[in-house]
């Protein structure tokens, strides 16, 4: 096995594999996957699960569903060779550290890649709204920004290094992130134990900058019962479950308008409905809500008061449910030690990164809100996510690509 691989080395390795980075990016938006869609889960998995096999990855296939995940394992080479105990699955979560050993040790511990293989468009999609197409260094298709580009990073900086000495990597890539993670987050937590830290391959911020925290992000729904009854002949008898839930939701606004006192809360009535005619007190009624929390603290503190909410009226019954859940990252050392790694890396290779924290939400706020060191925001850069827009810059895919060889190899 070859020592380190110098950046200049990588640079000249990853241009000279620039046509099979495009061809492979080309097969998988091509292959189209919507959330849920397992057949299509199964396609992509398995061509991911043999790219992978051919690095030197041992993958294992989870099958839900909404899809399959996968969850492949590259031991390290070189001075790397000797996996530490804790590294593997089963193992407590590692506290929250910089990606280094001790000084002049390496590091045996892996750093965990993040991904996924959902995309948010339907089937027919490539023949109607975003078909492939490039423009130059422009490169559109659904998913190629959010987030199928990621993955060709994550396995053309390892096909890279393959024959040069690199520390350990584990890869998780879910097939459901695009519908809030619901079948994956038991396999992300076993992913997590023993790493280093982690790296999402989401889309960066547009000038390129990492994601280094995210707001938590939650879905709720109210929903209330009531009683029916004409609403001339005997309105008395009636419950009405809209005006209890209009009620219902002032209370919302008190909590949030409190939290914010502190932190700032975000809340969206993102949908209200019930009732049947104009002549009928309502029976049901239901609003569902979306909230952004910076901090866990503030999470913490409205979630619990919406889960105590009774009811204004005698005979109303109120219930909340949590529909998604993905909970807060406020940043901290860890991450920032993790980013200026990252950023080094990039400094080695003429490009200069930094990291703040973005409003969106994604895998990484799991990881993140355990204390594992997580930086986000490794895909390339483009625009365009979730809307017919869709794209990447082409050659910010092989600067990215260049920058992990070199991260994985220090």
């Amino acid at each position: 096995m070859n020592a380190v691989t110098t950046s200049n080395e990588i640079h000249e390795r990853v241009q000279n594999g620039r046509e099979q980075v495009f061809e492979r990016l080309r097969e998988l938006v091509l292959l189209e996957t919507p959330s849920f869609a397992l057949e299509a889960s199964r396609q992509i998995t398995d061509l991911l699960g043999a790219w992978f096999e051919a690095v030197g990855g041992t993958v294992e296939r989870v099958e839900t569903e909404a899809g399959v995940h996968l969850l492949i394992e590259v031991p390290g080479t070189g001075r790397f060779d000797a996996q530490a105990a804790e590294s593997a699955p089963g193992a407590p979560v590692a506290a929250a550290s910089a990606v280094s050993g001790a000084p002049g040790e390496a590091d045996l511990r892996p750093l965990l890649l993040i991904g996924h293989s959902d995309t948010v468009w339907p089937f027919g999609t490539l023949q109607g709204d975003v078909p492939w197409a490039v423009d130059g260094d422009v490169v559109r298709g659904p998913g190629v920004y959010d987030m199928k580009s990621g993955v060709i990073c994550m396995l053309t900086a390892l096909e890279v290094l393959r024959d040069r000495e690199h520390r350990p990597v584990r890869i998780i890539i879910v097939a459901d992130e695009e519908v809030g993670s619901p079948t994956s987050q038991q396999l992300m937590r076993r992913a997590l134990q023993g790493v280093a830290g982690a790296i999402g391959f989401e889309s960066p911020h547009p000038d390129g900058a990492l994601k280094v925290g995210r707001r938590g992000s939650t879905r709720v729904r109210i929903a209330v019962t009531g009683r029916a009854a004409h609403a001339a002949l005997d309105p008395k008898k009636g419950i009405s479950a809209i005006d209890e839930l209009v009620d219902q939701l002032v209370r919302v606004r008190g909590i949030v308008a409190a939290a914010s006192e502190h932190t700032e809360v975000l809340c969206n009535s993102g949908t209200i409905s019930g009732g049947t005619r104009a002549n009928v007190v309502a029976a049901q009624a239901e609003a569902e809500l979306g909230l952004r929390f910076i901090d866990g603290e503030s999470e913490r503190t409205v979630l619990d008061a919406l889960q105590h909410l009774t009811p204004v009226r005698e005979g109303a019954v109120v219930d909340v449910e949590v529909l998604s859940h993905r909970p807060a990252w406020l940043a901290g050392d860890a991450d920032a030690a993790l980013c200026d790694r990252v950023a080094r890396a990039g400094a080695a290779m003429g490009v200069e990164i930094s990291g703040r924290p973005a409003a969106g939400a994604g895998d990484t706020n799991l990881v993140g809100s355990l204390g594992v060191p997580t930086v986000d925001g490794f895909g390339p850069l483009g625009g365009g996510a979730h809307a017919v827009s869709e794209h990447i810059v082409l050659p910010t895919l092989y600067q990215r690509i260049e920058m992990l060889a070199v991260l994985l190899s220090e």
